[in-house]
């Protein structure tokens, strides 16, 4: 059964940082290869997809929307995957949820291959002055 608990939320100021982590029950160094990431939902609007990396050979996606302001990375040897978030726009309360499924290789990376995942219960992140 695969396990993710996310850590790392907070309130934060427009234009401040804030790094989300997620850990895995060792997901990174299984031999099937997964795909992790980033999914955030904001109060009545639907959850979107923000980025996500492969455990396979650590490639990268982004959607547009944080492109350039946000950076996803891996540690093999916690078995976590890190969320950096800068230039962080205002917004309510958001419930940022880290998820993960076995990656199609078939497929290019997209936070749309994280569809019907493991989910982690989320940490809350606001950005408010």
């Amino acid at each position: 059964q695969v396990q993710l608990v996310e850590s790392g939320g907070g309130l934060v100021q427009p234009g401040g940082s804030l790094r989300l982590s997620c850990a895995t029950s060792g997901i990174l160094t299984d031999p099937d290869f997964y795909v992790i990431g980033w999914l955030r939902q904001a109060p009545g609007q639907e959850r979107e997809g923000v980025s996500c990396i492969s455990s396979r050979d650590g490639n990268e996606y982004y959607e547009d929307s944080v492109n350039g302001r946000f950076t996803i990375a891996r540690d093999n040897a916690k078995n976590t995957v890190y969320l950096q978030m800068k230039n962080l726009k205002p917004n309510a309360t958001t419930v940022h949820s880290c998820a993960a499924r076995w990656q199609d290789t078939g497929h290019a990376m997209s936070t749309t291959q994280l569809n019907k995942p493991f989910w982690g219960k989320g940490t809350l992140v606001t950005v408010s002055s």
